[in-house]
């Protein structure tokens, strides 16, 4: 029986674009889209967990065409899978979020473009503060199409503040509460409204905004009360109001409160954040894509809030870093797409190669990504770790690696390889009986026979 490759629940190591083009079409209800900006930046990545590294740049040679190529090439995929009655958020940094805004609204169609949410980011930076010529940069940009006309939406609520009730809600009754009054007709007329009540009626061109049973329902529950003049006012309490209707500029969620929540990925989102857009756009056992998951924040907090959740990214670590996430909180996602074969090893970034053989050591990464003196990692009980993405290893790889063991006053040492070659075994041989260092050589395929991720 063949499995089919969309399932939800399911973490996919792999790009986005060649992941989804074996997605259905309009399979999916709720797209976030964090992809790397286009902001010219280099990252060092050391996972907070202290086990991995990893180096990625959203570096795009050739211009901001280039970048938006790549992107356009992307977003045409999550065009295609999101449902008629579904929403999509892309999350943009100032370099790019204009261009971006011309593509998706060719792609989600510019009628479908429901607004722009402005996150403030963080706090003012020193980059502002020495004698840069522009205002500095505290916020990212949401962009928000939502299909059709039946696209879901829960409206989402701000406490007031409370200068505001102060202001707004100004009498407290008898126990308490607070409340303001608020009038019980309305100018619009609709069906018979201009009736008595309790002795009253509507002044000229003016109707009861309810109709007889709710205001004798009212009176009953202890909300209205009666003017001098004998008009029933409503008494509209505080505590019993929603809050302010979640506005689009948002200043209250900082990255620095992330806290507890810290992956050690230097653009992870606080998941306030995205709770907030997952419970507006999206219901119960609807399914939630993130093609660019990074860390898993979106997917996490989808599974937290009783979405159903699909996570694709295109980096091995990230994954494994996501899997780990979910096992935390007892969960065992389905993990698609890592590498499984020389073949796919071979065609892996240094460092994401780097990374997945220290994994299969149970180790954990040098917190160096240069100038590592030969050493890439350590097992969990010290035992140095040197990884090459090469074949046929020579002596004077083991002979370099044999110089940092002694550095670190070690006798052990783990190299891994592809393959290796007749001066490099003879060294080991030696290294043993010469100088008391054992050195263990370990090739790509005996790592593979011990390789447990779930894959397809």
């Amino acid at each position: 029986m063949t499995i089919p490759y969309f399932r939800p629940n399911t973490i996919y190591c792999g790009d986005c674009k060649e992941v989804l083009a074996k997605f259905t079409n309009e399979c999916v209800d709720f797209i976030y889209a964090d992809p790397p900006f286009f902001s010219n930046r280099h990252y060092e990545v050391i996972w907070k967990d202290g086990y991995e590294l990893r180096a990625f740049e959203d570096r795009w040679k050739g211009g901001i065409e280039n970048y938006v190529l790549w992107m356009k090439e992307r977003l045409e995929h999550c065009s295609r899978v999101l449902k008629k009655t579904g929403s999509i958020y892309l999350h943009c940094d100032w370099h790019a979020a204009h261009y971006l805004k011309i593509e998706m609204d060719r792609l989600f169609g510019a009628q479908n473009f429901r607004g722009e949410i402005i996150w403030k980011r963080g706090f003012a930076h020193s980059d502002s503060k020495q004698g840069s010529r522009h205002y500095g940069h505290i916020h990212d940009t949401i962009l928000f199409y939502a299909l059709g006309e039946n696209y879901t939406w829960n409206q989402q609520y701000m406490p007031y503040d409370e200068e505001y009730a102060r202001q707004m809600y100004k009498r407290v009754d008898e126990k308490g509460r607070r409340y303001q009054e608020v009038d019980l007709t309305a100018a619009k007329e609709g069906g018979d409204t201009q009736y008595e009540w309790h002795g009253a009626k509507p002044y000229k061109g003016r109707y009861w905004a309810y109709s007889r049973e709710k205001l004798d329902q009212l009176f009953a529950d202890g909300k209205i009360m009666f003017r001098r003049t004998g008009m029933p006012r409503l008494k509209m309490f505080l505590d019993e109001m929603l809050g302010v209707p979640l506005q689009d500029v948002w200043t209250d969620i900082n990255p620095a409160g992330i806290g507890k929540e810290r992956m050690g990925y230097p653009t992870q989102k606080p998941e306030i954040l995205l709770e907030r857009l997952v419970k507006s756009s999206s219901n119960s056992m609807d399914i939630v894509l993130d093609p660019f998951c990074g860390c898993g924040t979106a997917i996490v907090v989808a599974h937290k809030q009783g979405r159903r959740w699909i996570g694709i990214d295109v980096s091995p670590t990230a994954c494994t870093l996501m899997e780990k996430r979910f096992r935390k909180l007892h969960v065992s996602p389905t993990v698609m797409g890592m590498p499984f074969s020389e073949v796919d090893l071979r065609k892996l970034p240094p460092f994401e190669f780097q990374n997945w053989v220290v994994q299969r050591l149970f180790g954990r990464v040098s917190a160096r990504k240069s100038s590592d003196m030969g050493i890439d990692g350590f097992t969990f009980e010290g035992v140095p770790i040197q990884v090459k993405q090469s074949d046929d290893i020579g002596r004077n790889v083991v002979d370099n690696f044999e110089t940092a063991i002694r550095r670190r006053k070690a006798t052990k040492g783990i190299i891994v390889a592809f393959s290796f070659g007749k001066g490099a075994n003879e060294e080991i041989a030696r290294a043993i009986l010469h100088d008391n260092i054992e050195i263990k050589a370990l090739t790509v395929k005996e790592l593979l026979k011990n390789q447990t991720q779930t894959t397809v």
